[in-house]
């Protein structure tokens, strides 16, 4: 079941959607993972179908190049906020944060209409 979930997850993940958060559902509910370790799985997940997605997306010209640098600066603040929440919060309170992130997300998912 576990290389299912992996195959699932790198789908979305290569699609853009963040797979990640099927991993960490999948780790923590039904692994009984840590949240914490669940966290640092995914990370782990996330290089090899990064460095992937990378090279098909850039293939096809859909990478813009010239913002990449600004999304980078943001994105190594966020991974310097993230870590020091990661380091502070127990499991318990990381699972719930997780949970009320996932929930709107979902129903936005759920209930916006698309522009197509």
């Amino acid at each position: 079941m576990n290389i299912i979930i992996g195959f699932f997850t790198g789908i979305t993940a290569a699609m853009g959607l963040g797979g990640g958060f099927i991993l960490i559902i999948w780790l923590t509910i039904w692994e009984n993972v840590a949240q914490k370790s669940a966290g640092g799985i995914n990370l782990l997940f996330f290089l090899p179908i990064a460095l992937i997605s990378i090279i098909l997306h850039s293939k096809n010209k859909l990478i813009e190049w010239k913002i990449l640098p600004i999304i980078c600066i943001g994105g190594a603040l966020g991974v310097g906020l993230g870590l020091f929440l990661f380091k502070t919060l127990d499991d318990q309170l990381l699972q719930k944060a997780f949970a009320v992130l996932l929930l709107p997300v979902g129903l936005r998912e759920l209930f916006h209409k698309k522009n197509v």
